[in-house]
């Protein structure tokens, strides 16, 4: 049999890319996912970094986790509370929040590979522990700093 040296790459949609994963990971996997989206700016961009992925066995507040908030909706972001059973996530570039379930989160990121780079920003890491204190607290001003960060969102938005 010849040997081909391409490799073939098939996108599919969140909705059913996911749940295969998110199989995999209860299996005792972890899985490395390209990530998609600017809602974790300015830390992770859309295309250019990737998270890897482990089972969330006991989340935390401050963990960044792959959530399914409504059947086939998947969001990585990071969590701001827990009362009880009902979790509130919160992007670090979005300015509003999501609410799922503990039950409704599938992964944790143990880390991050940015900006090209082979080596992992683990979650646990004092890089990524002093970025999650200063973005968390810095919450009141966030809209500011990133418009400021990414003056191409359109003018109508800066106003409001």
């Amino acid at each position: 049999m010849p040997q081909h040296d391409s490799i073939l790459t098939r996108q599919l949609a969140n909705d059913q890319f996911l749940p295969f994963v998110v199989e995999q990971l209860r299996q005792g996997h972890t899985a490395t996912l390209p990530l998609r989206g600017r809602s974790m700016r300015p830390f992770l961009e859309d295309g250019r970094d990737k998270a890897l992925l482990q089972v969330a066995d006991h989340p935390q507040v401050g963990d960044a986790v792959l959530a399914e908030i409504s059947p086939g909706h998947f969001v990585l972001h990071r969590i701001i509370s827990i009362e009880g059973n009902q979790v509130t996530l919160r992007g670090d570039g979005n300015l509003g929040d999501e609410h799922c379930t503990l039950s409704d989160i599938r992964a944790k990121a143990l880390g991050f590979y940015r900006k090209g780079r082979q080596t992992l920003d683990s979650t646990d890491g004092r890089k990524w522990r002093i970025y999650s204190w200063w973005w968390t607290r810095l919450y009141p001003i966030r809209r500011y700093l990133l418009f400021a960060l990414h003056p191409h969102i359109p003018q109508r938005f800066k106003n409001k």
